[in-house]
């Protein structure tokens, strides 16, 4: 952990993200800026029914991660948009 703070502190942080257009994230797909460069990969991603939408985490860079801009996501052939949202995607509600 020093070490990572000596260097800068850490290069990439780990977002979640909910798909804006159909389709779903799943391990290992590329997760690409607006401009269609490659800026990370999803960790894991699935379908969150009781949400009615997709979800997904994946890793970025720290500085795009701060910016909370929308991210596409390589899904096959086709590229989605997905946005940054807060974790946990579900909160309960205090009674």
């Amino acid at each position: 952990m020093l070490a990572i703070q000596a260097a800068g502190g850490p290069k990439r942080k780990l977002v979640a993200l909910e798909m804006v257009e159909r389709g779903i994230a799943r391990d290992g797909y590329p997760v690409l800026s607006l401009d269609g460069e490659q800026i990370g990969t999803i960790t894991s991603g699935s379908p969150a029914p009781f949400l009615k939408t997709n979800i997904a985490y994946a890793y970025v860079p720290t500085a795009f991660a701060a910016s909370g801009a929308d991210v596409l996501v390589q899904v096959r052939a086709n590229q989605v948009r997905a946005k940054q949202v807060l974790a946990p995607f579900y909160r309960r509600v205090k009674k």
